[in-house]
């Protein structure tokens, strides 16, 4: 399932789009719902900032397809050491996104292996969900694994969760500013375009149709509660696209977790903050 909703409040749904929405909605539901579906796997693409420019220039990059989803990622390959850590950005996200963490376990001699999925950063393809993240990793973990560690930030994090639920083998994972509760997400989406309830319940009916499961099947305190191996969950009280409820809500589901709550550095700082970082490191290299 896409989570596409965990960018939204810093993005604002363009007014045209929600106008559309309305129109769309005021005509029939049917049709407002799946245009909301539509824009729900729809993620958005950003140039590459300076800050993530030195992992662009310096890592070896390839086109990976993953068959079970008949899609092509772009992988990252960062630092030559034989001990590698998975890094997953979250939607709307790209490879080099968790460059400052990506360059501090290089230094402590590890490599990284990170990718853009489908219709994001580099990749081709428009569209977009969670089962293709998961997809891309045990694709991943299949060509160039295993991974000692895996940390995923937003998206990344819930699609890590899932992933080691799946048969992902890691020693440890980090998940930072991950959200959890997929009805939670899709509701909040809803309400973002200016929709009703139930024109919010026929989307979920359509997703659940498509993927031939209920809708909260990939929540994240749910694929929590099939992970055994230590995980750090890492959250902002200050995260205005994933409140830290979620953090509290998963945490509860590991079996093995501490909890890291951080100020002021909202849903993306928190990925190059250096208290962050040094934890982060400590508690997978411990």
């Amino acid at each position: 399932m896409s989570v596409s909703s965990s960018n939204r409040r810093s993005m604002a749904i363009p007014k045209p789009i929600r106008v559309t929405a309305k129109v769309l909605e005021a005509t029939s539901q049917k049709m407002a719902a799946k245009f909301a579906m539509k824009l729900f796997i729809t993620p958005m693409k950003f140039p590459i900032p300076k800050r993530e420019e030195k992992m662009n220039a310096e890592s070896r990059q390839e086109f990976v397809k993953v068959p079970a989803i008949n899609k092509t990622i772009r992988a990252y390959h960062y630092g030559d050491s034989d001990k590698k850590v998975l890094l997953v950005h979250g939607w709307s996200g790209r490879g080099t996104q968790l460059q400052s963490i990506a360059e501090k376990l290089v230094k402590k001699d590890y490599s990284t292996i990170s990718f853009d999925a489908p219709g994001h950063g580099k990749a081709p393809g428009k569209t977009s969900d969670m089962t293709e993240f998961i997809a891309a990793i045990l694709e991943l973990e299949k060509q160039y694994g295993p991974f000692t560690y895996a940390v995923g930030h937003s998206l990344g994090g819930m699609s890590v969760l899932n992933a080691i639920k799946q048969g992902l083998k890691v020693d440890k994972a980090v998940i930072i500013g991950s959200g959890d509760i997929i009805e939670d997400i899709m509701n909040n989406f809803i309400k973002e375009l200016g929709m009703n309830i139930g024109t919010g319940k026929l989307m979920m009916k359509l997703f659940e149709k498509k993927f031939g499961e209920t809708i909260n099947s990939y929540s994240a305190y749910i694929a929590a509660q099939a992970v055994t191996v230590p995980v750090l969950v890492i959250h902002d009280e200050d995260d205005t696209d994933v409140p830290v409820t979620a953090a509290h809500h998963i945490h509860k589901h590991l079996a093995n977790s501490q909890l890291m709550i951080t100020q002021g550095l909202g849903h993306r700082k928190i990925l190059g903050d250096s208290t962050v970082i040094k934890t982060l490191t400590q508690f997978l290299l411990s």
